[in-house]
């Protein structure tokens, strides 16, 4: 004989199924509100006593930045899960609404911000007569830009086609990764090398967990979600070990070692590099704790609280490297100019020592 529940227990289970999705969206909204705040007004508080003079605009650049890499992270995380989902036996064949088309479409929005500022100069434009199209083909920088902006235009125009993406999603990291070492640096293809390797690696990670979770909320305990988090899991790691990696060695670049201790406290880039680093270590810790829970756990579900709670902080530091890519670089020293640092401070502590034995 089957049994047919009240109307009204329905009823209520809609009514909480309803509430707490309204809670979710809401609670998300709070989550992006709070991290627009960070490159907006990130600038002012790095800043500070530094003596440093950041770019005009340099908050709304660095939040374009962030919704960029974000962007980024969210369309190559739904790749990069289903490929992961394809080989387990039992998966569901229910699927979440794909983030991708929204997420395209705000890259493409960001990109086009950020190409009108090359635009026009690299100032922020007020009006459309100091935005200069034309000129962005006579700059290495518009010519990035403008890769940029059709690349994400492709990726949003076939959304409905995940395999059609990879390409102009790829093209998006690679434009990045010039961009953000001019011909001008030193050995700018190592530099661009390495920031190719780190914006893949963190945007699989971040945007590949983001996905994992929202599979499996949607299959509520199948044995299959468990299956697709340990195996993404495995995966995260070397991302984590490549991302950790190359960020080091960037930040050596920037930043040569001997000069590193002064830097993170008297400079914009070092400070807000600082905030990154220590933004890090709490994502790895709490990677660390869900696989542990994941391992050991009786239900390995588990590890879905801090595996959520490690999806926030790494919205955290996508914000913060937003902020880090608009504020003036530091001063590259070189090691005769470190060497001569440290012999005037030598010198001085002695010329203090003498007259104190005076």
């Amino acid at each position: 004989m089957r049994l047919i529940r009240p109307s009204a227990e329905v009823g209520d289970e809609a009514g909480r199924a309803r509430r707490s999705g309204t809670g979710r969206a809401a609670a998300l909204l709070v989550l992006v509100a709070l991290g627009t705040l960070i490159p907006l007004l990130g600038p002012s508080a790095a800043l500070h006593g530094t003596g440093e003079a950041a770019a005009p605009g340099a908050g709304g650049i660095g939040l374009m930045r962030a919704v960029l890499c974000a962007a980024l992270g969210v369309s190559l995380g739904e790749l990069f899960v289903h490929r992961l989902a394809r080989g387990l036996p039992g998966v569901p064949p229910e699927r979440p609404r794909s983030w991708a088309p929204f997420a395209t479409a705000a890259g493409f929005v960001a990109a086009l911000a950020l190409a009108s500022v090359v635009a026009a100069g690299n100032l922020i434009p007020h009006r459309l007569g100091q935005i200069d199209v034309g000129g962005l083909y006579g700059s290495r920088d518009g010519e990035l830009a403008l890769l940029e902006v059709n690349a994400f235009l492709l990726a949003a125009a076939v959304s409905r086609r995940p395999a059609a993406q990879v390409w102009p999603l790829a093209a998006v990291v690679v434009a990045e990764a010039l961009r953000a070492h001019p011909e001008t640096e030193q050995s700018p293809l190592a530099g661009s090398g390495l920031t190719l390797v780190h914006l893949t690696c963190a945007a699989l990670w971040a945007g590949g967990l983001l996905h994992v979770l929202r599979l499996l909320r949607l299959w509520r305990g199948d044995p299959a979600g468990a299956a697709l988090l340990g195996r993404y899991a495995r995966v995260a790691a070397v991302l984590l070990a490549a991302v950790t990696a190359t960020g080091v060695c960037s930040s050596l670049r920037r930043m040569p070692s001997a000069t590193i201790p002064d830097q993170l406290t008297t400079t914009a880039y070092g400070r807000t590099l600082l905030a990154k680093a220590v933004l890090g270590a709490a994502v790895a810790l709490l990677a660390l704790w869900a696989r542990i829970r994941l391992r050991r756990a009786a239900d390995p579900l588990t590890a879905y609280a801090p595996a959520r709670a490690e999806v926030i902080a790494l919205g955290a530091v996508i914000a913060v490297s937003g902020l880090l890519t608009a504020l003036p670089l530091p001063i590259r020293w070189s090691q005769p100019a470190v060497a001569g640092y440290w012999s005037l401070v030598t010198s001085t502590l002695r010329a203090v020592r003498s007259s104190m034995a005076l």
